[in-house]
């Protein structure tokens, strides 16, 4: 852009000297230098803090299904990448070890409750002890919590859907013994309840970024289109910054200068919802600052939005 619009003013400069408009003498020759550091200082320079460019990023949550019991799989009737509701089956493990469990906890329950109610009778007629009747009642207690437990463990054997979204790169299959282990998930679940958009900026630009300013987007995935949004919020932490809890002492590093994290959110929430995870693109945002450098990010950002058509970085 700063070199279309020295062009136009060497273009102009060279039709008021071919008119004799205005003599071309030492300070028209270097008047053209003049003008780029005007444009610099002035304008372009400021307006990388005034309306900061970064590139953007669609993200998902992403959910890591690990089983809540062992077993082996005996159904997948899920298939990759398809839209699923909240709560539809992903898989089911094999229940009949325990629903063996279920039924050995009711029958063991059912006859210690005969027991508790016998106590309690004999202690009514003054020919029980109380300390009995107490330790059945424990027993009894004990056995209905286990069988809680052991109906939990038989409805986790259906393992659900935990939102609305879709499961990508699925390996399971019917016949695969899972284990309930937090290392060792067997499909990941992509969350399509949100849209996140990120967008990243460089730490001497974000300075006039809050939330509410306005925001233009273009994405590879819709070339030549441009998407408006809002800031959401300037994340205020980045991996560089975080200090963790650790035995050892402090570990010198090389310190840089890593862009902040902006989140922002569509206007268009249906595009939004459409978007991959992983799109990536270039978004702009517009703050109080230096406003009259605002058309010219527009227009390059348009610039973008149309390359896009045949650039793939």
């Amino acid at each position: 852009m700063i070199v279309v619009l020295l062009n136009v003013y060497l273009a102009l400069l060279f039709v008021l000297v071919k008119f004799r408009i205005v003599p071309f003498n030492l300070f028209w020759k270097v008047s053209p230098v003049l003008v780029l550091l005007l444009l610099l200082i002035g304008l372009f320079i400021p307006m990388n803090w005034g309306a900061p460019q970064g590139p953007a990023l669609a993200v998902r949550q992403s959910v890591a299904i690990v089983p809540d019991v062992a077993g082996e799989v005996i159904d997948v009737p899920v298939a990759p990448n398809t839209p699923l509701k909240a709560g539809a089956v992903l898989f089911r493990i094999d229940p009949v070890p325990y629903e063996a469990q279920v039924k050995a906890l009711e029958a063991q329950l059912q006859l210690q409750q005969q027991r508790l109610a016998q106590m309690t009778q004999l202690q009514s007629t003054g020919s029980g002890r109380s300390f009995d009747v107490e330790q059945r009642q424990a027993e009894v207690d004990q056995l209905k919590a286990q069988l809680e437990g052991a109906r939990w463990n038989l409805d986790k054997t259906v393992v659900r859907a935990p939102a609305a979204g879709y499961v990508t790169n699925l390996a399971l299959r019917k016949g695969a013994r899972v284990a309930n282990l937090p290392l060792a998930p067997v499909m990941a679940f992509v969350d399509t309840a949100e849209t996140v958009i990120g967008v990243e900026i460089q730490q001497i630009d974000a300075r006039y970024i809050a939330a509410g300013q306005p925001v233009e987007l273009t994405f590879k995935f819709a070339p030549g289109q441009v998407f408006t949004g809002k800031v959401e919020s300037v994340l205020q932490a980045i991996s560089t910054g975080q200090v963790q809890t650790s035995g050892a002492a402090v570990t010198p590093k090389t310190i840089q200068a890593a862009p902040f994290a902006v989140r922002v959110k569509l206007d268009d929430q249906t595009f939004a919802d459409s978007l991959p995870a992983g799109a990536a693109g270039d978004a702009a945002i517009f703050t109080d600052r230096v406003t009259a450098a605002h058309v010219i990010r527009k227009v390059l950002l348009r610039q973008i939005a149309i390359t896009n058509y045949i650039n793939p970085f």
